[in-house]
């Protein structure tokens, strides 16, 4: 579906009056995009903490194990990069929820800081497949 840039504006508002049904079909509402990228960063962060506590339960085991433990080294370091990471991820997080996007001036910023979060959830998810592929 091609939209016309002009039904957006910068404010979060949507114009409904492209869409193919009666004026009063459908009630006139604003799109708040604060409110939608809110919801998103919460979440991403959700499912950060649910990998955190995850990653904290497999750290315990691979201690509780011990040293005699193959990899031992291996899933200590990886765990432990794979946890700062995540704990790096969560206070972007919630610096990005606290942005107002209707603020201009920090939209290279927000962008910025965005990428950097999709990246850091790219790397997390690659230590991640190396933890689970050495065995825990």
């Amino acid at each position: 579906m091609d939209s016309d840039p002009n039904e957006y504006e910068l404010n979060g508002n949507l114009q409904l009056d492209s869409l193919d049904a009666p004026p009063d079909a459908m009630p006139r509402r604003p799109l708040n995009m604060n409110n939608y990228a809110n919801k998103k960063s919460v979440a991403e962060g959700m499912l950060d903490v649910a990998l955190l506590m995850a990653n904290a339960s497999q750290l315990n085991t691979v201690i509780t194990e011990g040293p005699d433990l193959r990899f031992y080294v291996t899933f200590v370091v990886l765990i432990s990069i794979s946890l700062v990471l995540e704990i790096t991820l969560v206070v972007l997080l919630i610096f990005l929820v606290k942005t107002n996007l209707n603020n201009p001036a920090k939209h290279a910023q927000l962008i910025f800081f965005n990428n950097m979060a999709t990246g850091l959830v790219f790397i997390i998810v690659v230590v991640n497949i190396f933890i689970t592929a050495f065995g825990i």
